[in-house]
């Protein structure tokens, strides 16, 4: 961590993790195109489903973040102890996130379709989906957490494993449990059993990586003899977790309030909507794969006091990200009608996709520099300024903007205004970045300097 060379570290760091982000995008994908086989109000469902869904993810990898970030420094310091006993508590706020999880699952599902939807099948859909992950979701919770475990180690191969294993195996029972096998006897589940085979993949990767931990992940001892939560250590983890949940959970109250603003126009248009999420999460995953290397590797140096490998984590990281992004852009401009045509699309769903994958898509243009300023943020302690960032591309101007343009110029014009907020983001990235080397980075690197 602290000296191979910095482009190596990166892709030994990144890669692994880019891959099996990659694989997550693709099951998830194949989940709305199995469930688009049932009908369009199917797809809608599950599509609306989406902003819970990464609200799930948003809790436990922001816990990740600001635990992962703690870890790293310490392990750095040469805190092993401390490093473990930070691991512990991650455990533990790991299980109060699966049970705030299932209190919804098992109480507000009604109203948080109902919100977003008119078609009493939607919301029955919906509900019959949405119940089975959040009732089954620590799976998820404790993949999630596991997988921290061993990236804060630098250990990111085996994190690959777990995932793309559970992966796998999610796309395999996708068709088998919602489509059923007569021949053995398993019957069909529409819409519940795409939910099913999403837990089990879940539990199964969580079940290997809780394995890969304790058998092999050696340089990260948990300490549960004596535990005792720690409000000092609680805090110090959502000092950095906190900002890192809030923005991650931009991205679903961003969606859900869209929901609600397309509600007033074609049903299509949320579908069109969840469609591109569902599209471009298979472009920005591996973006995000990348940033969970990006991100002990800050943390580490930083704690190791060694300015220039963070500023070069940095640049490599936004030179990737971006190019990765200009890919996904070329894509969506020139093939948006085939990748509509895996959804099983209506005529009125391909009228209103491909003019909106086109616009939307720009937005790809700003949002990997964003991306990667925004982690840098969080591993060197100023969560904050991630959370800025993400305010002004997810909430201000996008919500007040779309719902401005479509009184103007109907679903067409709402588009517009995702591509503008993310603009508005990387410019206030931009500023804040240069900040933060004046203040944080580049002093770090005189004084290693003035040493050496």
């Amino acid at each position: 961590m602290g000296t191979m060379p910095v482009q190596k570290l990166l892709i030994t760091m990144s890669l692994p993790m880019v891959i099996s982000m990659f694989v997550q995008a693709m099951y998830n994908l194949i989940d709305s195109i199995f469930v688009a086989q049932i009908n369009q109000d199917a797809l809608t469902a599950v599509n609306m489903s989406f902003s819970m869904q990464s609200l799930m993810i948003a809790f436990q990898t922001g816990l990740g973040v600001g635990m992962n970030a703690m870890v790293s420094r310490l392990l750095g310091e040469k805190k092993s102890e401390e490093a473990g006993k930070a691991a512990v508590h991650g455990l533990l706020l790991t299980l109060i996130n699966y049970l705030i999880f299932l209190t919804v699952g098992l109480t507000l599902l009604p109203l948080y379709f109902e919100m977003q939807s008119k078609v009493s099948a939607v919301i029955d859909y919906g509900i019959e989906y949405l119940s089975v992950i959040c009732i089954f979701s620590f799976g998820l919770f404790f993949q999630i957490c596991f997988e921290r475990f061993l990236q804060a180690t630098g250990k990111t191969v085996y994190s690959m494993i777990m995932q793309g294993v559970g992966a796998f195996v999610n796309i395999f029972l996708d068709p088998v449990f919602i489509f059923g096998v007569e021949p053995l006897g398993i019957p069909a589940l529409g819409v519940r059993g795409a939910a099913v085979a999403t837990v089990m993949g879940q539990c199964l990767s969580c079940a290997i990586g809780a394995f890969l931990h304790f058998k092999l992940n050696h340089d990260l001892k948990l300490k549960f003899k004596g535990f005792r939560p720690e409000r000092d250590m609680i805090g110090k983890i959502y000092a950095v977790g906190v900002p890192s949940i809030v923005m991650s959970a931009l991205m679903s109250v961003m969606t859900y309030c869209m929901n609600i603003i397309l509600k007033g126009y074609e049903e299509a248009a949320a579908t069109a909507f969840g469609v591109y999420f569902k599209l471009q999460s298979f472009i920005i995953m591996p973006v995000f794969g990348m940033n969970n290397g990006i991100v002990p590797i800050i943390a580490y140096n930083y704690g190791a006091r060694k300015g220039e490998r963070i500023t070069k984590t940095i640049k490599l990281g936004i030179i990737y990200a971006t190019a990765t992004m200009l890919i996904g852009l070329l894509l969506f401009q020139l093939l948006p009608e085939f990748f509509l045509s895996f959804f099983n699309p209506d005529a009125e769903l391909v009228r209103i996709g491909i003019p909106a994958l086109r616009t939307l898509s720009f937005s790809f243009l700003f949002v990997g520099a964003s991306i990667v300023m925004t982690s840098a943020f969080q591993a060197l302690g100023n969560g904050l300024w991630s959370l800025a960032v993400f305010v002004v591309r997810l909430l201000v101007p996008a919500l007040p903007l779309a719902a401005m343009l479509g009184m103007i110029g109907g679903t067409s014009a709402i588009w517009i205004a995702l591509p503008v907020s993310d603009l508005c983001g990387v410019i206030l990235s931009t500023v804040l970045m240069r900040k933060m080397y004046r203040n944080t980075i580049k002093p770090i690197t005189e004084k290693t300097a003035e040493i050496t």
